[in-house]
């Protein structure tokens, strides 16, 4: 498998990290020098910019998550990164967890799978 996180949809809810029975994700800060560390093509690097559209859905949203804070604290905020990739057994739960629908997932036939929010 191939997982990454495109980063600029990241809103830091560590929902992911939460529910991964395999430890495939792990939280960073978004200063971290290991923010970039995963598979995700260049266009999906963290650049220090939010996608508008993602950041405009969160970001005033008060449901005890700190989405976009630069650091991760305990249970939300920084950033998401694939840090164990091969691991992961698709069992899906990332992506229907994934506030800012920023996961992306490529089996070894080549299918791709995108996280879409329940």
């Amino acid at each position: 498998m191939d997982v990454y996180v495109e980063k600029q949809k990241c809103t830091g809810c560590a929902h992911c990290f939460d529910v991964c029975p395999v430890a495939v994700f792990a939280m960073k800060n978004r200063s971290d020098s290991e923010v970039n560390a995963d598979t995700a093509p260049e266009g999906d690097k963290w650049t220090g910019k939010h996608d508008t559209v993602v950041y405009d859905k969160w970001s005033k949203v008060q449901d005890g998550h700190k989405h976009f804070a630069e650091n991760f604290e305990g249970g939300s905020g920084g950033i998401s990164v694939v840090i164990a990739g091969s691991s992961c057994i698709l069992c899906q739960a990332c992506l229907v967890e994934c506030e800012g629908e920023c996961i992306v997932i490529k089996d070894d036939s080549e299918n791709i799978y995108k996280s879409i929010y329940k």
